[in-house]
């Protein structure tokens, strides 16, 4: 395996030449999309209603600086983007979006997002948003993510903030709430990756990047794979148990645990002779469900929310 901790010098690429979409691209749309529905169950399940006006300029600047995040993120890796065959069609590495200008981007948005977040909600959610954004592009990507197999379990922290800084728009503080819901995506991240990481072994291998597939092999990743499993079941089912909880959000996370679990076990009891021949069926189920079950569970927290005027939610 080549040195992780070096960093080869990105592609070429002709500034200008990409569209609209490249750009957008550059934000990461997906991840920003989790950021976006996360930090918005935060805001709008905390005991403090916020404005509006407030709470819809809060959500649009943190997804502003989560793209921004993503673009950094894309300028740093281009490079090894450029050789794992998920991530060569990026527009860096595809030459369609020069580096310069990704970095340009990336921090333009992280400053004015910060900045207008301040000024819309509180300082304390901007700070938030200020250290998620450097935790991501600097801690994980700059630091992590080629240096250490635990790349994944420190670095979810990032994509673990978003609820707290919803919470605290509403709020202008932390909670236990908040911390809870800061706890489900933090554990959650090592196994969704992990599965990933099982069936696209070889482009993190090729590419020098120490995911714990490559530098402890797939029956370990299995194995952490279920041990987190089990870890992020009471993490869940004890948020149920706050007052952001209910019986609703209790029993969507029982079911979805009991799913999630049985999951893990069939992945760590599988041999890699199964799964190469079946083509990681079960990993890539694993890794599909795993995005509904982060889903479903913040959106019975918001259920819980939307029934609590009525009697029905909450305790």
């Amino acid at each position: 395996m080549s040195d992780t901790s070096a960093r080869t010098t990105p592609p070429p690429a002709i500034g200008g030449e990409g569209d609209f979409a490249d750009y957008f691209a550059l934000l990461k749309p997906r991840v920003m999309s989790l950021v976006v529905f996360t930090a918005l169950v935060g805001l709008l399940v905390a005991p403090v209603p916020a404005h509006p006006m407030i709470a819809l300029a809060a959500i649009l600047f943190i997804a502003i600086g989560g793209g921004a995040a993503g673009a950094l993120n894309m300028w740093w890796d281009a490079d090894i983007d450029a050789m794992m065959q998920r991530t060569k069609a990026r527009p860096i590495p595809a030459g369609r979006v020069a580096p310069g200008e990704a970095l340009a981007i990336g921090v333009a948005l992280s400053g004015m997002s910060v900045v207008m977040l301040g000024l819309a909600a509180n300082w304390v959610a901007a700070g938030l948003l200020a250290f998620t954004i450097f935790f991501y592009a600097v801690v994980y990507t700059m630091w992590l993510k080629r240096r250490t197999p635990q790349n994944i379990v420190i670095g979810g922290a990032a994509g673990a903030f978003p609820p707290m800084i919803g919470w605290a728009v509403a709020t202008g503080g932390v909670s236990p709430e908040s911390l809870l819901m800061f706890l489900i995506v933090f554990v959650w991240t090592p196994p969704h990756f992990w599965a990933l990481a099982l069936f696209v072994r070889s482009d993190y291998e090729h590419a020098g990047v120490p995911m714990l597939t490559v530098t402890h092999g797939r029956r370990a990743t299995r194995a952490h794979i279920l041990a987190y499993t089990l870890l992020l079941a009471p993490v869940t089912i004890g948020a149920g148990l706050t007052s952001v909880g209910g019986p609703v959000y209790l029993m969507v996370a029982v079911a979805l645990n009991l799913w999630l679990i049985w999951g893990a076990l069939n992945i760590r009891r599988r041999s890699e002779e199964t799964a190469t021949a079946d083509g990681y069926r079960a990993e890539k189920a694993f890794f599909r469900f795993s995005i509904f079950y982060l889903f479903l569970h913040f959106g019975a927290l918001l259920a819980e929310a939307a029934l609590r005027p009525y009697g029905l939610g909450g305790w």
